[in-house]
């Protein structure tokens, strides 16, 4: 059984392709393998290129394995569906492409959730036949991701979108089964939205197919609760830390790993903002080295 250590292009501030302040994705996949890395996420579609070849030698230039890719797509709103299905074929393309299995999905920011984040008791909630066509769409594109690419569907529960707070996520995992949708765990998004990571794995490991390593600075989210911050302002206050700074307990993540017998990657991602001055390579050597510290390789 072996446990890899894989990063993202979020922890180089890289959330959306077309974003002009995204460094150079070259860049991103040299810094990676020179904080001693060999895996890393595809990153928003298009933001790596999308031809196979040159994607594929690049990878092997740097020594890096493609792990996974995300739909961070607006899976709440009816509207935006091509957008959503637009995301999710070109990611599983690119997947398979590359050998990689994760096939992650995230509901993106949404205007009516990003004000209440981190606050369950203030955030507006779906009724009923909303959540269930929201639902229906999380279902339609898990199956398409494993019937027609092969991949391994995994729900991630995201603050400031509608898949955020523990109850919403529960009633999900009652509805949809395991057969159809597994899960990747962001530990910090469970911080965030203020529910304890280790619990929540140990009732879900069987499901748990994947995981995302990160962190928030406990002093940064209580004064964000206290003040009523939203998502995007606590960000820019950094509320996501490097992981040796965070109140996330990994000792006891990479425990509850070991014993259930996990295998595979576990990826760093340290949402960064890059109107902050954030130092990437930094970063990601100081989340390796702590990460190594406390048992990982």
């Amino acid at each position: 059984m072996t446990i890899r250590i894989g990063n993202a292009p979020c922890s180089w501030g890289v959330e959306f392709a077309d974003d002009p302040r995204n460094p150079h994705w070259r860049d991103v996949l040299g810094q990676c393998a020179e904080a001693g890395y060999t895996g890393i996420e595809l990153g928003p579609v298009g933001f790596m290129p999308e031809d196979p070849a040159e994607l594929g030698d690049a990878l092997a230039e740097f020594n890096l394995e493609l792990i996974g890719g995300v739909v961070f797509r607006p899976f709440h709103d009816p509207d935006a569906w091509d957008d959503v299905m637009d995301g999710a074929v070109r990611t599983c393309k690119a997947l398979v492409a590359h050998g990689a299995s994760h096939f992650v999905m995230i509901d993106s920011i949404s205007p009516r959730r990003a004000p209440t984040a981190g606050r369950a008791d203030e955030a507006e909630q779906m009724d009923d036949a909303e959540w269930n066509a929201y639902r229906d769409r999380i279902v339609t594109i898990a199956k398409m991701g494993a019937e027609e690419y092969g991949l391994i569907p995994e729900l991630h529960p995201h603050a400031g979108g509608f898949m955020d707070f523990e109850p919403e996520v529960e009633k999900l995992l009652k509805e949809v089964d395991s057969d159809t949708l597994k899960l990747c765990l962001d530990t910090g998004h469970c911080t965030y939205a203020g529910f304890d990571p280790v619990a929540f794995m140990k009732r879900h490991m069987d499901r748990i197919t994947y995981v995302h390593f990160k962190s928030t600075d406990p002093v940064v989210k209580a004064r964000a609760i206290a003040n009523r911050t939203g998502f995007y302002e606590a960000c820019g206050e950094g509320i996501f830390c490097t992981l040796d700074k965070g109140e996330v307990d990994l000792p006891a993540v990479r425990e509850l790993l070991l014993e259930s017998g996990y295998s595979g990657w576990c990826t760093i991602e340290q949402d960064c903002d890059p109107t902050l001055d954030p130092d990437p390579l930094g970063d990601a050597l100081k989340n390796r080295e702590y990460l190594e510290s406390i048992g990982f390789n």
